[in-house]
């Protein structure tokens, strides 16, 4: 039966096929591609519903940009839709870093590999400081938006705050703000609401679909059958193999990230890449910069790359099984455990969030959270930066304040060099991210062969 709006499932799953394929470049530029895609060109939604619903996927542990390709294929054509959407978005992804992580592990530390990486490190570090000034450009319209941003990257950057409560604290104070009837955080979001496709002009329309409109535990099944798939590996795992295991490691280190990473890819980069690096010991900060490149320079989320780390973890303590057999599971284990609970969060909270979008509260509370986390982004590029720039840091604690700092006198001047022309020609000249990629990648090994 052909929905009202239209739009035959199997068209659906094309687009988001189609959308899967092209979705480099991070959040930022998957997000971009999506409102291309299924705003400007089908126009299947319009401008304010896709913001809010990206408002509310950046309230969410997780991804946000699979999260939205899910709200949005559910809104489409229910649960079948959110499903094949948020599948399709993380298959091409998926194949492509486990092959890489295989080649990595085997050939990363050989001259060519290494210099290969090393380019693509100094890519990656003007991209993710390129990603603040292009959220942030969107997130930041009034002065209420850039007083959080500047309070949530102080709180990380000095304070150590961890994620969830910087999060929390940015939605209180949105929700608070909107009920004192400011319009500090109204029309917040990735782009003003007040452009664009018309909610009604859209295939959807402005209703609220009836799978929406759901209740009691008809809207409770999937996401309870969804909880059960996505805890039942960890279970058996801490039951057969013990807590200590590498895989029961893996499985319950990454299904915390699953709860407590809010607020968007580079937000659960910063959380994965300074607990397995500085906590567990799985991989350096040099692999977490190699395996953040391997994911902006393939198609999918960019939190694939923590089944890079899964690989390596499972690599490097493989038990009775070969190094690559571990690698590979403990890999699969990690995209398990990280990417079954967007599905949960969306199918749980969607039909909700869908009937509150005319919530101004609700709506300046997102805003808000979509404010705080460019000051997530611009902690994780400094700590990037620290790691890929200079070879120590120095940590420095007075009381509640927790800082690191890098030793000055250890920085690497062809790392900075690359890293600063990389950073030219994103944001003068506005060179494409796949060009910029691939110029740092090639002066790399020409840096080796030198």
């Amino acid at each position: 039966m052909m929905p009202a709006h239209g739009i035959s499932f199997a068209e659906a799953v094309r687009v988001w096929w189609r959308i899967a394929l092209l979705s480099f470049g991070g959040p930022a530029g998957q997000i971009a591609l999506m409102h291309r895609i299924l705003v400007d060109e089908k126009k299947w939604v319009g401008e304010a519903r896709f913001l809010h619903a990206l408002n509310f996927c950046m309230l969410l542990p997780g991804p946000e940009a699979q999260q939205l390709a899910i709200y949005i294929g559910w809104l489409m054509h229910k649960a079948k839709g959110g499903l094949v959407a948020g599948i399709l978005f993380v298959i091409p992804g998926a194949v492509a870093i486990m092959g890489l992580s295989i080649i990595y592990a085997l050939f990363g530390t050989t001259g060519p590999v290494a210099a290969l990486f090393f380019g693509l490190k100094a890519a990656v570090l003007a991209i993710v400081f390129e990603a603040v000034k292009r959220i942030g450009g969107r997130a930041l319209k009034s002065r209420a938006s850039k007083m959080v941003a500047v309070a949530a990257f102080i709180a990380l950057f000095i304070f150590k705050v961890p994620f969830p409560f910087i999060v929390i604290g940015a939605g209180l104070v949105g929700w608070i703000t909107a009920k004192l009837e400011s319009k500090g955080f109204s029309g917040g979001g990735h782009a003003g609401s007040d452009a664009g496709l018309r909610d009604e002009e859209s295939a959807l329309g402005e209703g609220i679909p009836d799978h929406a409109r759901i209740t009691g535990w008809a809207a409770l099944r999937l996401p309870f059958f969804l909880l059960i798939l996505w805890l039942t590996p960890t279970i058996l795992l801490l039951m057969i193999l013990g807590p200590e295991n590498r895989f029961t490691e893996v499985a319950t280190f990454f299904s915390r990230m699953a709860v407590v990473t809010f607020g968007g890819a580079y937000a659960v980069l910063a959380y994965v890449g300074q607990a397995a690096v500085d906590h567990y010991g799985w991989l350096s900060a040099t692999e977490m910069l190699d395996g953040l490149g391997l994911a902006e320079t393939t198609p999918g989320p960019l939190i694939m790359v923590t089944q890079f780390v899964g690989f390596l973890a499972g690599f490097r303590a493989p038990g009775a099984l070969s190094p690559l057999m571990a690698g590979v599971l403990s890999g699969l284990l990690t995209t398990w455990v990280t990417f079954v609970p967007c599905f949960l969060w969306i199918f749980a909270g969607a039909p909700y969030v869908e009937r509150l979008r005319a919530n101004v509260a609700l709506s300046a509370a997102l805003s808000a959270i979509t404010a705080a986390v460019v000051g997530v982004i611009l902690n994780l590029a400094i700590w990037f930066a620290f790691h890929f720039l200079f070879a120590r840091q120095h940590e420095w604690q007075f009381g509640i304040v927790d800082i690191s700092m890098p030793v000055w006198g250890t920085i690497d001047p062809i790392a900075a060099l690359l890293s600063l022309a990389a950073a030219v020609a994103l944001f003068w000249f506005k060179t494409s991210i796949f060009r910029v990629l691939g110029g740092c990648a090639l002066a790399g090994i020409i840096l080796h062969i030198m």
